[in-house]
């Protein structure tokens, strides 16, 4: 705990009431900011936590339904890339390092022989990954906007944004320094890969998770 205790003692929060976080367990840590890989892979939680620009982004925990389509995809890529001897399907959490100081955590990753050189350490980038968006404005904006961005950034060759609010899985391929759309699919449609020629995924299988009215 000691290489990522703050310096800075000066501000003193409120005593915490009875049902409010403990608020001095924050000056245990680093300001918003001030974060390093250091001290993010120091952090013992439960908690999916992303590092971004030094500063923490804790994620929502999955529900059920989100786990489901994660399993469910990792399956059908694992066996893919396992059968052909590609390299490695992961499922999060396992952060991915997309520059000094910016990890993230996809919810599907595919590495590479080539690029998965160190089954120890934490990889440089990936070459597939997949988010399934969570609800709410900023998850949204997170996975559909900035992460667009930023995977784009790191070289990764291929981002699936699997969406249960538009029912549509988008995948887009690196083109250059941005990502195009190699396309958009819905549910009656199959979502094909690009960097792995021959991967496909039913759409309407993705989202076939079980609603409480057929659960009788």
């Amino acid at each position: 705990m000691a290489s990522i205790l703050s310096d800075d003692l000066t501000f003193e929060p409120p005593p915490a009431k009875k049902g409010e976080p403990p608020w001095n367990v924050a000056l245990l840590f680093p300001a918003q900011g001030e974060w390093t890989e250091e001290a993010y892979f120091a952090l013992d939680t439960n908690r999916l936590v992303e590092l971004s620009d030094g500063c923490l982004e804790v994620l929502p925990m999955p529900l059920p339904w989100h786990q489901w389509v994660v399993r469910f995809l990792h399956g059908l890529l694992n066996d893919f890339v396992s059968d052909r001897k590609l390299g490695e399907a992961f499922f999060a959490p396992m952060p991915i390092r997309l520059w000094p100081g910016q990890i993230r955590e996809p919810d599907v990753i595919f590495l590479s022989h080539e690029r998965l050189k160190d089954y120890y350490k934490t990889p440089d980038g990936a070459d597939l990954v997949m988010e399934i968006v969570s609800a709410g404005h900023e998850h949204r904006q997170r996975d559909l906007d900035v992460k667009r961005r930023e995977y784009a950034q790191a070289g990764i060759a291929e981002y699936w944004i699997v969406d249960a609010e538009t029912t549509q899985i988008t995948v887009l391929a690196l083109d250059g320094d941005t990502y195009r759309e190699h396309g958009v699919f819905d549910p009656g449609d199959v979502a094909t890969s690009a960097l792995l020629s021959g991967f496909s995924v039913p759409v309407k299988d993705v989202f076939a998770v079980p609603r409480p009215a057929e659960e009788a």
